[in-house]
């Protein structure tokens, strides 16, 4: 059973920023790419950023691009989404997920097995 845990969100100001993690459990880690979407209040789920499983291949949505880094240990099990420069508009809820590990298309929800609970991520301005 996979189990995929995230936590760092929480209230910021606009231009603060925010470190994000996802500890997960139940696969061997490395084997799949990770990636996190989110989803704002009245808005479809979107994709954020994803990484490869050995870390070496990252790719990120235009809208967080230079702001936001994706990053992870496999030592740790651990993923990472490092928010810098953070916008109003970043407010929504972020959700880790895993790759099914079947393709390379990283930027669609239904390339993603297992998801987290989430977490809220609000920036004031």
């Amino acid at each position: 059973q996979v189990q995929l845990v995230e936590s760092g969100g929480g209230l910021v100001q606009a231009g603060g920023s925010l470190r994000l993690s996802c500890a997960a459990s139940g696969r061997t880690f490395s084997n799949y790419a990770m990636g996190w979407f989110r989803q704002a209040p009245g808005k479809e789920r979107e994709f954020v950023a994803a990484i490869t499983g050995s870390g070496g291949t990252t790719h990120y949505s235009d809208s967080v691009k230079g702001r936001f880094t994706i990053s992870r240990d496999n030592a740790k099990n651990t993923m990472y989404l490092q928010m810098n420069s953070l916008k109003p508009e970043d407010t929504a809820v972020y959700y880790c997920a895993q790759h099914k590990g079947d393709s390379t298309n990283y930027y669609q929800i239904v390339s993603y097995k297992y998801w987290g609970q989430g977490t809220q991520v609000t920036v004031s301005s």
